[in-house]
């Protein structure tokens, strides 16, 4: 997993919990890297898993609620750092549609051994996508967070609703009904 992944996730801790945080729940995991992360650097997705498990039992939020805060944190992060993934674009269902085919290809020319999940589109109108998230990691929360951040980006409102074809997350159905805009 690419160090931008974890800077970030380290730096939102530390705006919404404080620096003695981020310096328990490091402590706790045990970290092969010991939290020393380079934007650049590439780490074992289980220190992620260690980290988030540890902030989760710390503040009782659950992993899935901590993916959802992050992911609207990193959304910022990427339409900052890349304007031009998101700039091209004037509608959320066709940023959205576009990940498999443009994000991900342009993210993968920045960071090229990135480990990325795949989209597979099933189901595309203008107010409407159906797409199947596939990933080992398993960070779907991550992902609903993304999308809600993409609405919001362009003005707009949907209902996203989830189905997880494989019980541990892996495999998941996201229906995005687009509400306005």
């Amino acid at each position: 997993m690419k160090g931008i992944v974890f800077t970030e996730f380290l730096d939102l801790v530390e705006n919404k919990f404080g620096l003695a945080v981020v310096d328990k729940i490091i402590q706790q995991a045990d970290l092969p890297s010991q939290g020393a992360y380079t934007a650049i650097g590439t780490y074992n997705f289980s220190e992620m898993l260690s980290l988030l498990q540890h902030l989760s039992e710390h503040t009782q939020l659950s992993i899935d609620d901590l993916l959802l805060t992050y992911a609207e944190h990193f959304f910022a992060v990427l339409a900052n750092s890349y304007p031009g993934l998101i700039d091209k674009y004037n509608d959320p269902i066709e940023l959205l549609s576009s990940i498999e085919n443009h994000i991900h290809v342009e993210v993968q020319k920045i960071y090229p051994d990135a480990e990325l999940p795949t989209f597979e589109i099933i189901e595309k109108s203008d107010s409407k996508l159906v797409m199947i998230y596939k990933s080992s990691r398993a960070m779907y929360s991550f992902g609903l967070g993304l999308m809600n951040k993409t609405f919001e980006h362009f003005d707009s409102s949907a209902e996203i609703t989830f189905e997880k074809l494989v019980s541990d997350g892996t495999e998941v159905k996201f229906s995005i009904v687009k509400t306005n805009g």
